[in-house]
């Protein structure tokens, strides 16, 4: 049966337009703030009586729709950023382009920051929270939304870039948090998404029988959440979805809040439905009509996306930016090679299979130092290099959760990525989570080898290349053609070890601005082994692989290291 009529979403009304019929003329008139218009012959009610026009359309069976109708723009050209015309007191000195990128997220305070990966997005977040509480607006407390696995990572930042504290939420301050900023312990508050529920829920109801949960089951903690004045989102494509808890503990968290930052490496103009929940969090669907009007307007078609431009310029004049790294502005500020490093908290297993561990190297330790010290002879040194490796082990297994989410972010951006390993479970369970995968270890011969490199280069379903680090961090060409990012799961002790396998991807001269992530397992022997490496990199003889002589001293000073505990 034919449709007798229509109601469109246009602007900030309703059109109303239907065949003469008495009963709904009535009924049309009931209606709230209605308005007829002579010369177009429809009815203007505003959008706000939204839930009494969809009755009414339903009732009188009108077809319920949206025709929006942005203002028309010529070529989409993206006005150039602002430029800061603050001091803002940082530790760091900004590079030009994050300098606009902090003036333009001052001004929006309710944005997306899309940078590339490697470009800074987690320092101009940092400093657009410092500048907006020095000209002002009330940030403090801030808290933090982020992945676990950079939970520590956050705290390093900003002890580096500003004289601000942070603090991570745990078990121990579940309840007295707010203290620490009111004694000024801290002004930043760290928690991961699996933690939104433990400290901001008070109790979600059950829907009812054959329907979603929705937000308004959900009952917050109003003290905790009002708490805080600024909301950072890292990561923010991880609450791309509508229907997922934690996307509803965000938005739940930030309603109300003048200041929310979303950062995102992750593309997110060509799927613009994964938008509709980040600008909801942000409250800045009605700048684009309305969720029904944005997903009219940009996702509609086969492949669920249209007039990107339009979007893309919507997007970058309201509340977004991205700048890439290959953009020769952008480039010329940026090092050859970077590094990082992402502290991981080892999971309970491998936490609990450590300490037992390191405790046994301990005693072996206090054995040792009964003895005289030329009564350490090269056996004994032998055993303590076992039992280390033994501690490594462990902490490799116990970061892999870290690990696997991390490269599949970079994945999902899009990117290959290169992956350093050792132990041939870790590298068989790098294999296992991600399918799309090749490997070089010593299992393979020399041609399986370059059939694995030619696959990784030129096969568009291949993502990740994991290598061993005797076998692939030497003699392995041609990865720099594809791939800027390389990860180390485990590492050696010899910086020039490490530096030839960072060398798979950075070439001198190059300028492909390689980003080089270390995991180290917290509070294990990671972290004294990674700031061997960098201080060794100062030392000539290990530059020119000397590694007889860094062995023993490796030796020395690991037993040093548990001695002294």
């Amino acid at each position: 049966m034919a449709s007798i009529g229509t109601v469109q979403h246009v602007g900030n009304n309703f059109r109303i337009e239907f065949a003469y019929r008495p009963a709904i003329t009535l009924a049309v008139k009931e209606l709230p703030d209605r308005k007829w218009v002579y010369d177009e012959k429809v009815w203007l009610v505003p959008v706000k009586h939204r839930e009494e026009v969809e009755r009414f359309a339903k009732r009188h069976g009108l077809d319920f729709g949206f025709k929006y109708e942005p203002e028309p723009v010529e070529n989409f050209a993206i006005p150039p950023m602002p430029e800061l015309t603050i001091d803002i007191a940082l530790k760091r000195e900004m590079r030009p382009y994050q300098k606009t990128g902090v003036a333009y997220s001052m001004d929006r305070k309710r944005l997306i920051i899309a940078d590339d990966m490697g470009l800074g997005k987690t320092f101009q977040a940092i400093a657009t929270i410092a500048g907006l509480a020095q000209t002002g607006t009330v940030v403090f407390p801030c808290l933090i939304i982020c992945p676990s696995a950079v939970k520590e990572n956050w705290l390093t930042e900003i002890k580096m870039a500003t004289n601000f504290k942070g603090i991570i939420l745990k078990d121990s301050i579940k309840n007295t948090f707010m203290e620490f900023f009111r004694v000024g312990v801290s002004q930043f508050f760290v928690v991961n998404y699996e933690s939104l529920k433990k400290y901001f829920v008070d109790r979600i109801d059950v829907p009812e029988k054959g329907k979603q949960l929705r937000i308004n089951n959900i009952h917050f903690k109003e003290k905790y959440v009002n708490f805080f004045k600024a909301v950072i989102i890292d990561e923010s494509h991880k609450v791309k979805s509508l229907k997922t808890k934690n996307t509803k503990f965000t938005k739940g968290i930030c309603t109300g809040k003048e200041t929310i930052l979303m950062l995102t490496g992750t593309p997110v103009v060509n799927k613009p439905k994964d938008l509709i929940s980040q600008l909801g969090i942000l409250d800045r669907m009605s700048d684009f009509g309305g969720w029904k009007a944005f997903n009219e307007r940009y996702c509609s078609g086969p492949k669920e996306a249209s007039n990107l431009k339009e979007l893309n310029y919507k997007l970058n004049l309201i509340c977004f930016y991205r700048r890439n790294k290959t953009d020769p502005d952008i480039k010329k500020y940026l090092p050859d090679k970077m590094r990082q490093v992402i502290l991981c908290d080892l999971n309970e297993h491998s936490r609990k299979e450590y300490r037992h561990a390191q405790a046994d190297l301990e005693s072996y330790m206090l054995n040792i130092k009964k003895q005289s010290q030329e009564s350490v002879d090269k056996s004994m040194k032998g055993e303590v290099m076992v039992r280390i490796g033994i501690l490594k082990n462990i902490s490799a297994r116990g970061k892999l959760k870290d690990a696997f989410e991390f490269i599949g972010d970079i994945i999902e951006s899009g990117q290959k990525i290169v992956v350093f390993a050792s132990l041939r479970e870790v590298i068989s369970a790098v294999q296992e989570k991600f399918s799309r995968s090749v490997r070089v270890t010593g299992s393979e011969n020399d041609q399986q080898k370059q059939q694995a490199v030619d696959r990784f280069q030129n096969d568009p379903n291949i993502d990740v290349i994991v290598l061993n680090l005797k076998a692939g961090g030497v003699g392995i060409n041609g990865l720099q053609n594809v791939a800027t990012q390389i990860c180390f799961i485990e590492f050696g002790w010899h910086a020039a070890i490490m530096d030839q396998a960072e060398d798979r991807l950075y070439r001198m001269g190059q300028h492909s601005n390689v980003m080089c992530t270390y995991f180290l397992g917290k509070d294990t022997i990671d972290e004294w082994n990674y700031k061997l490496i960098n201080s060794k990199r100062e030392i000539a003889n290990t530059v020119t692989g000397a590694e007889d002589q860094t062995e023993e001293s490796i030796i020395d000073g690991v037993i040093n290291l548990f001695t002294q505990k």
